[in-house]
């Protein structure tokens, strides 16, 4: 009989933003742990959390993301606030170079994914990115489009 935390630690749970590769041009990633109450990791491992509208900022020296989470359907009078910040765990020479990056106008930091390590700790990957433009928008569409028109006629 295995133990409920083995059974915790196999369980592969992965939230990603499905609109960054159309909005957004990716340039550097990390992997950040995320500070949560026990009501939202509990949310988060039922797949109750979108990263469609989140974005990251700066406050005090110190990342933080607004994201949604879900409240807990079995949680009490002590569940979560659902669009309430929360804090970044990355090291100070990460912070520093983000920091730096975003100064540049049209740089940003995205939420890309959001999933539990082995551990059963639950981290966030977030990019350095820069918004694309309408044309950018349609050029990628296009490449999209025939490639997919490819992979037809390969199959064929």
């Amino acid at each position: 009989m295995q133990s409920s935390l083995s059974i915790l630690k196999h369980q592969k749970m992965e939230i990603k933003n499905k609109k960054i590769n159309y909005l957004y041009e990716l340039e550097e990633s990390y992997t950040a742990g995320i500070q949560l109450f026990g009501t939202e990791i509990k949310s988060i491992r039922q797949g109750k959390a979108g990263l469609t509208d989140s974005y990251c900022f700066f406050l005090r020296n110190e990342l933080w993301v607004r994201m949604h989470i879900a409240e807990y359907d079995f949680g009490s009078y002590n569940n979560h606030d659902p669009r309430r910040d929360r804090k970044l765990l990355l090291t100070r020479r990460e912070l520093n170079k983000l920091e730096r990056k975003t100064k540049i106008k049209g740089v940003t930091i995205i939420p890309v994914r959001l999933f539990i390590n082995e551990d059963g700790f639950a981290k966030i990957e977030i990019a350095v990115a820069r918004g694309k433009r309408k044309y950018d928008k349609r050029q990628s569409l296009k490449a999209q489009d025939s490639k997919r028109e490819l992979s037809r006629l390969m199959k064929v």
